[in-house]
């Protein structure tokens, strides 16, 4: 699901990272919420913050809040620095070096225990802003896993056109993207959910839940990759050999 770009990228990838990554920004997101107050998975409603501390004469929060969406654009713009980088030489593994990125990132944050909670908010946005730019790299912008709005809207245009769609091949399609926007939805506001049961038990530790979740979808990414190269390389010398 990781590898995969363009005519070779099926909607079963688009699912699996769909569903795995806006579970564990819905995770960062009530962490962030939980911790430090702050919204760690998009910037829209930052600037809302910021107008506010402005119209109140709170420079200092307002100049902080500007660092926040700093942190976030930061995280985009290291990501695809990265995977032009790495695309160049090995493009089959120009999502590992931004994965390992934010998978270090929230390790720390979920073992920090006295770290200012500005610090915390900058590493989130930092991550998740990494996120969303891989994911939209990778999925050629099919796919967005940290924030919402757009994605409602979408699925409110797509719901609508439900009446108006016949052929089926117009049809398929549709079903298809709207499964797709409401996987994204529910597996965000599950990972929500299921961060906030747990962070009174686990404050910010809840995050390696999240690395975990990360880990595992990288490795289940490469055995898949592999297997259907051996099984590729098997079929070709038994044919060879017949």
């Amino acid at each position: 699901m990781f590898r995969h770009k363009g005519s070779r990228r099926t909607f079963s990838h688009n699912i699996r990272l769909a569903s795995t990554l806006s579970f564990v920004a819905g995770i960062v997101n009530i962490a962030g919420v939980l911790s430090v107050a702050t919204l760690t998975t998009n910037v829209t409603g930052h600037f809302a913050f910021f107008a506010e501390e402005i119209s109140l004469k709170n420079y200092t929060k307002a100049l902080n809040i500007i660092v926040y969406i700093f942190f976030f654009l930061l995280g985009a713009f290291t990501c695809n620095l990265l995977v032009e980088i790495v695309s160049r030489k090995k493009p089959r593994m120009a999502h590992a070096l931004p994965m390992f990125t934010e998978i270090v990132i929230l390790t720390s944050v979920g073992f920090s225990t006295d770290f200012n909670p500005n610090y915390i908010a900058y590493a989130l946005l930092f991550a998740m802003g990494l996120q969303n730019a891989l994911v939209t790299n990778i999925s050629q912008s099919v796919v967005r896993t940290t924030h919402l709005t757009g994605l409602f809207t979408d699925l409110g245009i797509e719901l609508s056109q439900l009446f108006f769609y016949k052929k089926e091949t117009e049809m398929k399609r549709l079903t298809r993207s709207i499964f797709l926007r409401i996987s994204i939805i529910l597996f965000f506001f599950i990972g929500g959910v299921l961060g906030g049961l747990l962070f009174k038990s686990f404050q910010l530790k809840i995050l390696l839940f999240a690395v975990v979740i990360l880990v595992v979808a990288l490795f289940l990414d490469n055995a898949i990759i592999y297997y259907n190269l051996t099984k590729r390389k098997i079929k070709i010398m038994t044919s060879k050999s017949s």
